[in-house]
């Protein structure tokens, strides 16, 4: 207030001090500004008297302002107020209003600066946070994955999905090739069609050779391209991490396994190269239509086969390698048989994109387009079972699950490639030949079916298994009688029980009545009373002769001699193992356990083997798409008879005068290689050495004829799928003239050769009442 009032008497100060100043003496003496100074001897003048409104009136008015007065010193003169009335309290109570008015101002300012600085701040925190976590997160994603995926990366080629099963003939003939879980085939890089590779990397990973397994542009170009289509219509990933994807962290559409793709691409692309990355790429990835990789496809779409000279991928032009490029990201979408339309548009989307990148010309462009509109560009391709050689492929199927200790199921995509041991030209002539034999006796005899096993005695070999003549039939074609069927095998059953004599000191020459026999059954059964098949006697014989004849009462005789389990026993160790039904008793040696006829047929093996048993097989080599050997048969034989019992069985089965008087002299048993009618006029060709049995069970349901020569034995069942009767046909009728030509087929271009006569034998000459004989004993 003290400013206020200095500020307020300024211009009453100012007055007076500016009269004060017009007054003062020189001397310095002040006087009454009331008071007339008068000057001595001058008299005083007076103002001259000018019109009010001259200008030298207005002039002469100019000086009669006030002088500023001195300061201290207060005139009482009048003065002008400057301001109204009661303008300090107005001015007080204003700025009281706007300093309140400011406080209030600053406050909310403070209070809004305040609420808005601690959000940016949680924010900031918060986004910190996040972002720590994320860091965080991510390398222990990284770390996890790594240890996780580490090891499949370094085995990556191991553990990609594998090929189709694969199995061949003995000659590489394909056999099977499983389809059932898909089909594909692998092939090096170099044997796929360039066009291909080249339109893959085009249409799916454009920088793939200078990436390092993951395209950060890539992925945002195809997000953009999504999100202006409105759909999905560009992955993004590379070729390295769909690799990646299909082989090791699965296609589960999380952010979680396409972060696990990035982290593991550079790994991958340090591990191993661009080509062996393309090329595992090309071999495995889905076509569609059930193809995976290149060469499959090529084949599914457009019935491309590979030659000795050619995969089917490396055929594959550029229209089609156009078309399966643009395969993969939509596989049924773009299938060009289920939806041309898109397909077309998609070769012409793959290649624009090659023209782009320069790896065509646009003529090249041109006439690919052209090409893909023709009607025929696309040629399916199947595959359809062999129907001839379905039998041997089921038991081969089954050995293979056993040799690799896997299920039937897993063998499908397992990578193998199989060699067997089948000669499917041998099993195609031998087919023929059974089923014009069967036509030839179907009508006459009611007989419908045959089956074939034929056995390497060396090696334990199925050369040819036949499990049906009618194998094109859906219904009675896929019954595999050789290894599914029980039957009963007649008289064939006869040689188990004389070995069993033989090894227990018997011999051929030792004589046997031939006579009335009434066994008497235990258990309440019936009393047994075995009858020759021509319901005679003949007397004392030897058993060379009974056995050679087939005579029923002498086998059963022996057998009382031998006892029941050791005979049984033998022919399981030779054998028939426990895959027999039935009761074993005094009638098996007629024939009443119904067995398999692979297993009799390798049970024969023993006899031409010098009584070595070596298991059949069908498997004979088993190898990767690598050409690693996998698994290899060893034969490994076991001596399970003695070679002196397997040689005089031998010796005793192929002597074809023995048998005439039952047989006759030019049956099919002898293997001669003319015809039997010159056989009778005398003129048999070369005969080789063959041991044989015939079978035939009661009312004519089965015939069998088991025989062999050193190189191989043949099995032979006829008869009907469903067991029915057969009418008057024994074995040396119904399966025989197979077993002969069969056997023959086999030895063709082979050396005729002898069985070897052992240690141990001797030949000598036994006088019996009534009977002379030389034959093969035991020496002691």
């Amino acid at each position: 207030m003290q400013t206020e009032q200095r500020n307020e008497a300024a211009p009453e100060q100012s007055a007076s001090s500016s009269i004060q100043s017009s007054f003062t003496p020189s001397n310095g003496e002040q006087h009454n500004p009331t008071t007339h100074v008068t000057t001595p001897g001058v008299r005083p003048l007076s103002p001259a008297k000018m019109p009010l409104h001259s200008r030298a009136a207005a002039a002469q008015r100019l000086n009669d302002l006030p002088e500023k007065p001195a300061r201290g010193v207060y005139y009482e003169v009048p003065h002008r107020r400057p301001y109204p009335t009661g303008w300090r309290t107005k001015r007080h109570i204003k700025r009281k209003l706007l300093y309140q008015t400011n406080r209030r101002s600053t406050a909310s300012d403070n209070m809004t600066t305040k609420w808005s600085i601690l959000p940016m701040a949680f924010g900031t925190m918060l986004v910190f946070l996040l972002a720590s976590s994320l860091l965080i997160g991510l390398l222990a994603l990284t770390s996890a994955t790594q240890q996780r995926y580490g090891q499949q990366l370094t085995t990556l080629e191991d553990i990609l999905p594998k090929d189709s099963l694969k199995i061949y003939d003995s000659r590489g003939n394909i056999l099977y090739q499983a389809i059932d879980q898909g089909l594909q085939t692998t092939v090096s890089l170099s044997k796929i069609s360039p066009y291909l590779q080249q339109a893959e990397i085009a249409t799916e990973d454009q920088s793939f050779w200078h990436n390092s397994g993951y395209d950060i542009t890539g992925i945002a170009r195809a997000a953009l391209s999504d999100l202006t289509n409105g759909h999905v219509v560009e992955g993004g990933s590379t070729i390295t991490q769909q690799l990646i994807k299909n082989a090791i962290v699965g296609n589960q559409t999380t952010v979680t396994r396409k972060l696990q793709e990035i982290i593991l691409a550079p790994d991958v692309t340090r591990k191993y190269s661009k080509e062996q990355i393309l090329s595992m790429y090309l071999n495995t990835i889905y076509y569609g239509e059930q193809a995976y990789g290149a060469n499959a496809a090529a084949f599914t779409y457009f019935n491309l086969h590979d030659t000795p000279k050619a995969t089917a991928a490396s055929q594959l032009d550029l229209a089609q390698a156009a078309m399966l490029a643009g395969i993969p990201s939509s596989p049924i979408a773009r299938d060009p048989f289920l939806h041309p339309k898109a397909a077309l548009a998609r070769v012409q989307d793959v290649l624009q994109r090659m023209y782009n990148q320069k790896y065509i010309t646009y003529r090249q462009y041109l006439l690919a387009v052209d090409e893909v509109q023709q009607p025929h560009f696309l040629h399916h391709g199947t595959i359809k079972p062999n129907p001839l050689v379905q039998h041997f492929v089921g038991y081969a199927l089954g050995e293979l699950a056993q040799d690799m200790h896997v299920k039937i199921a897993d063998l499908s995509r397992s990578g193998l490639v199989v060699s067997t041991t089948l000669n499917m030209s041998l099993q195609n002539k031998v087919l023929k030949d059974a089923q014009q034999h069967i036509a030839q006796l179907a009508q006459a005899h009611n007989m419908s079916n045959a089956a074939e096993v034929v056995i390497d005695n060396h090696t334990g070999a199925i050369r040819t298994l036949l499990g049906n003549i009618d194998p094109n039939n859906p219904v009675d074609g896929a019954f595999n009688v050789a290894t599914q069927g029980f039957r009963q095998p007649g008289s064939s059953f006869k040689p188990f029980i004389y070995a069993t004599a033989f090894e227990q000191g018997i011999s051929p020459g030792t004589p046997v009545l031939d006579g009335p026999l009434t066994i008497q059954m235990c258990c309440g059964l019936p009393a047994y009373t075995p009858l020759n098949y021509d319901r005679a006697y003949h007397g004392l014989i030897t058993y060379r002769y009974a056995l050679q004849n087939s005579f029923n009462i002498p086998a059963v005789k022996l057998l009382m001699q031998t006892g029941i389990d050791p005979a049984l026993h033998t022919a399981q160790v030779m054998g028939i193992g426990n895959n027999y039904e039935g009761t074993p008793n005094y009638t098996m040696v007629l024939g009443s356990l119904s067995v398999h006829l692979l297993d009799m047929t390798s049970a024969y093996s023993v006899f031409a083997n010098g009584g070595v048993r070596i298991a059949p097989h069908a498997i004979d080599t088993v190898m990767d798409t690598q050409g690693r050997v996998i698994y290899h048969f060893q034969a490994h034989g076991k001596q399970v008879i003695s070679k002196q019992t397997a040689f005089m069985i031998t010796n005793v089965l192929s002597d074809n005068s023995s048998r005439t008087f039952e047989f006759g002299k030019c049956s099919a048993l002898y293997l001669y290689n003319h015809t039997q009618t010159q056989c009778y006029a005398g003129d048999a060709g070369t005969i080789r050495p063959a041991a044989v049995k015939t079978g035939t069970s009661n009312d004519f349901r089965d015939n069998w004829t088991v025989g062999y020569t050193p190189d191989y034995t043949v099995g032979v069942w006829a008869g009907n799928n469903d067991n029915s009767p057969m009418i008057n046909i024994t074995g040396v009728d119904g399966a025989a003239p197979i077993w002969h030509d069969s056997l023959l087929m086999a030895e063709q271009d082979r050396p005729v050769t002898d069985f070897a006569v052992p240690g141990g034998v001797v030949k000598k000459v036994v006088s019996y009442p009534g009977v002379t004989t030389t034959d093969w004993y035991l020496t002691k």
